[in-house]
């Protein structure tokens, strides 16, 4: 299973994707974009549209996943933020490719262990776990690795469950 994995955002908007096979994970590819305020929004949305489609035209993913918004107490963020999920939401279904979401406490429990985990603490599990050269950056990369991660192991972790 080849997983796409976004950490949505408009200013900065982290992507990984993940390779699972036989319980092994491996980390193929990651970085991030990132959109200037004094750009249009649509401009900024559209950045975001084409590179989920150029990743899937490149890797043909099996799936796309998010890391579902935290929303604090600003609400022009979580409007932003959610602009930029609805705009990779779109490339997905556009390529026919199912998408899910994971809070971020479910990915920290899935690859730190801990619902609470530091963003430091995620990209050194991320690294461990993928066995990474280096730590992945920025952390929206490594944010979006570890919902990847979060998403190809929850088949397994389900049928664990019972």
């Amino acid at each position: 299973m080849k997983v796409v994995g976004i950490d949505p955002g408009t200013a900065a908007c982290g992507y990984g994707i993940v390779h699972e096979s036989g319980g092994r994970l491996r980390g193929i590819h990651h970085g991030w974009w990132s959109t200037s305020p004094r750009e249009r929004p649509e401009v900024r949305l559209m950045t975001i549209y084409d590179g989920v489609a150029g990743l899937i035209a490149e890797y043909a993913p099996d799936a796309v996943v998010l890391e579902e918004s935290f929303v604090g107490v600003d609400a022009r963020t979580a409007l932003s933020v959610g602009q930029a999920r609805g705009a990779v939401l779109v490339a997905a279904a556009h390529a026919g490719l199912p998408c899910a979401e994971y809070a971020p406490s479910a990915v920290k429990n899935a690859v730190c262990g801990y619902g609470r985990a530091e963003k430091s603490q995620v990209q050194r599990m991320v690294k461990a776990i993928l066995g990474l050269d280096a730590l992945p950056t920025p952390d929206h990369a490594a944010d979006a690795l570890a919902v990847a991660i979060c998403h190809a192991l929850a088949p397994r972790l389900l049928k664990m469950a019972g």
